[in-house]
C-alpha cells in the first residue's frame, strides 16, 4: 500500500509539467537533455515527488545511454518492479514504492557487481549534495 497517494491535480501543483509528465504518466525525457545524466557530485539522489532517498553518487556510473545510470539500489524495498508491454517491448519498470512515481526502468545490463542497471529520469528525481565531512549543503 502507497504511504502517499494525491489526486492527479494535487500532483500539478507541487512538480514541473515535465516531471509530471514523467513520474505521473509514466513519460520519459529524451537522452542526453536531463540535468543528472551527466551529472557528478556527491551526494543523494531522492524521488522528486515525496522526497524518499533511492540512490546515491556511490552506485552511479556512465552507461552512455543518456540517463542517470546506477548499479545498485541501496534500500531495495523503495524500488517497486512491475512487467512494462508497453511500445511492443518487454521491459521493467521502476517506480518509487512510496508514492508510485514512475522512475524509469531497470536492465540486465550493468556493471559488476550487480549486472543491474536501474536507468531513471532526471525529471523523477533531486539531488541533495553533501560536504567533505557528509553533511547537506
Amino acid at each position: 500500500m502507497r504511504q502517499i497517494n494525491k489526486s492527479d491535480e494535487e500532483w500539478k501543483e507541487s512538480l514541473t509539467e515535465l516531471q509530471f509528465a514523467v513520474t505521473r504518466l509514466k513519460g520519459t525525457e529524451r537522452a542526453f537533455t536531463g540535468e543528472y545524466w551527466n551529472h557528478h557530485e556527491d551526494g543523494t539522489y531522492s524521488c522528486v515527488c515525496c522526497g524518499e532517498p533511492l540512490f546515491t553518487s556511490k552506485e552511479k556510473y556512465d552507461s552512455g545511454c543518456g540517463w542517470p545510470s546506477f548499479f545498485e539500489a541501496p534500500k531495495p524495498e523503495l524500488i517497486e518492479e512491475i512487467p512494462d508491454y508497453s511500445h511492443g517491448m518487454v521491459r521493467t519498470e521502476i517506480m518509487c514504492s512510496q508514492c508510485g512515481s514512475h522512475l524509469g526502468h531497470v536492465f540486465p545490463d550493468g556493471p559488476a557487481p550487480t549486472g543491474i542497471r536501474y536507468c531513471v529520469n532526471s525529471a523523477s528525481l533531486s539531488f541533495s549534495s553533501k560536504d567533505a565531512h557528509g553533511k547537506e549543503k
